[in-house]
C-alpha cells in the first residue's frame, strides 16, 4: 500500500502527522510527502518516516498563479506513483490534491481530506461563508473520506450534505511520550536550566500572526505587571507579526516582562516550566498547543472560539474569554496568580478530559479509516 501526504508546507506535516506516518510505515505502508520545503524557517524541524519527499512550490493563497505549476507537478507525481491513498491537509494542499487526483479515483485511488477547522462556522465573517463554503462544498464531490476534528465541523458537514464519508477524529493527537507532567523537583530544575527562577511564567505558542492575536496578550501584560511585576509572558513562534510585536513591547516598556522565544523544537520544556498557558486567537480548528498544556497539567485561559470550546469547558478545565471583553485576560490571569487552589482544580480536570485526544487514540481512529474497504 502506498500513501501520499499532501500539505501546503512541510512544517505542517512535521508538526502534526509524524506519529501517524510512523504507524503507517510499521504497518507496511510506503509513505510519501508532497509539500513546499519550509523547514529551514523552523529552527531544526526535520522530516521523518517518509520514504519519498517531493518539494512542491505551493503558495498559501489559493489565488496565486504559482499554484498552477504546483498542481501540474502534483498531478504528475500521482500518475507516476499510483497511490492507493492520498491524505491531504490545509486549504491549498487540500484543494490542489483533490483536483489533481480526480481522474485517478476511477482507478481505485482513495482521497482523504482532513479539515483542520473550516473557515466558515457559527459566528464567522459573512465573507468566509461566501468564499470558503461553496469551495469546500464543491470539493467534497472529489473526496472519498472527509475527516473533521471538531464536533461543530462534523455536524455542519453532515447537515449541509457534504459528499463522501464524513468522520470525526479527536484532532492530530498529543504525543504523550514527549509531553508529560513533570514532578515539581524536575520542573524547578528545568526552570533553572532555562534561566528562570521565581517568575510567574505565562506561555503562548503559535505563529506570530494577526489571527493568533498575541498583541492582546501583550497589552494585558501592561496592567498585570503593575500588580504582579514577577509575571513574564513567553511568546513561542515566528511569523509576519514579529516586528510589530517587538515594537508594541517597546512602546509599553515591557522588555523585562515579555520575551519572544522564536520557533522552538523543545516547546515541551517551556510547557513544563510555565505556570499558565494562554491563547487569544480569533479562530482555531483544534489547537494542539492547548492539548499539550492540558496533558502537562497546566491551567489554560483561552479566547472563546470553536476550537477552544471543543477542549475547554469554562471554569471546569480552563477559562474561556470573549475577545470583546477588554479586561478578560487581565482579570483571569490575575485570578489564577492569586488563587492556586482554582488553578489546581482546573489542571486536575484537564488531565482527565484530555485522554481521548492522545496520539495513541488518534492512531486507532485513523487506522480504521485507512483500512476501510
Amino acid at each position: 500500500m502506498k500513501i501520499l501526504f499532501v500539505a501546503t508546507v512541510q512544517s505542517h506535516i512535521c508538526q502534526f502527522h509524524l506519529p501517524i506516518m510512523d504507524m503507517l510505515q510499521k504497518n507496511g505502508y510506503e509513505v510519501h510527502v508532497a509539500a513546499r520545503n519550509n523547514l529551514a524557517e523552523k529552527n531544526g524541524l526535520s522530516m521523518k518516516y517518509a520514504d519519498k519527499v517531493f518539494d512542491i512550490p505551493f503558495e498559501r493563497s489559493p489565488f496565486n498563479t504559482k499554484n498552477i505549476g504546483a498542481y501540474k507537478q502534483l498531478k504528475k507525481i500521482m500518475k507516476d506513483e499510483k497511490y492507493d491513498i492520498v491524505h491531504c491537509h490545509t486549504p491549498v494542499g487540500g484543494i490542489l490534491a483533490r483536483l489533481a487526483g480526480r481522474k485517478f479515483r476511477k482507478d481505485g485511488l482513495r482521497m482523504i481530506y482532513t479539515a483542520h477547522g473550516f473557515h466558515f462556522y457559527d459566528g464567522a465573517p459573512k465573507k468566509n461563508w461566501i468564499i470558503y463554503y461553496p469551495i469546500e462544498k464543491f470539493m467534497s464531490r472529489y473526496t472519498d473520506d472527509l475527516i473533521t476534528i471538531t464536533e461543530e465541523d462534523y455536524k455542519l458537514a453532515k447537515d449541509r450534505n457534504f459528499k463522501g464519508n464524513i468522520h470525526h477524529v479527536h484532532g492530530v493527537g498529543v504525543n504523550t511520550d514527549k509531553f508529560v507532567k513533570l514532578s515539581e523537583e524536575d520542573r524547578q530544575k528545568l526552570r533553572l536550566d532555562k534561566g528562570y527562577t521565581d517568575e510567574f511564567i505565562i506561555l503562548c505558542t503559535g505563529e506570530l500572526n494577526r489571527n493568533k492575536n498575541q498583541a492582546m496578550l501583550i497589552k494585558a501584560m501592561k496592567e498585570i505587571v503593575i500588580k504582579y511585576p514577577e509575571a513574564k509572558l513567553l511568546l513561542a513562534g515566528n511569523g509576519p507579526e514579529h516586528d510589530n510585536l517587538v515594537k508594541l513591547i517597546e512602546e509599553l516598556n515591557l522588555g523585562d516582562n515579555v520575551e519572544l522565544l522564536g520557533y522552538r523544537t523543545d516547546i515541551q520544556d517551556y510547557v513544563n516550566i510555565c505556570d499558565l498557558v494562554v491563547s487569544a486567537s480569533h479562530r482555531e480548528g483544534l489547537p494542539l498547543n492547548i492539548m499539550e498544556a492540558m496533558i502537562c497539567g497546566k491551567p489554560v485561559i483561552a479566547s472563546d472560539n470553536r476550537g477552544h470550546r471543543e477542549l475547554i469547558k469554562n471554569n471546569e478545565n480552563g477559562k474561556l474569554i470573549k475577545l470583546d471583553n477588554n479586561n478578560g485576560f487581565e482579570n483571569s490571569i490575575n485570578s489564577l496568580i492569586e488563587n492556586k487552589k482554582i488553578a489546581n482544580y482546573l489542571c486536575k480536570n484537564a488531565l482527565e478530559m484530555i485522554k481521548p485526544f492522545s496520539v495513541e487514540n488518534i492512531k486507532e481512529e485513523l487506522i480504521k479509516i485507512y483500512i476501510k474497504k
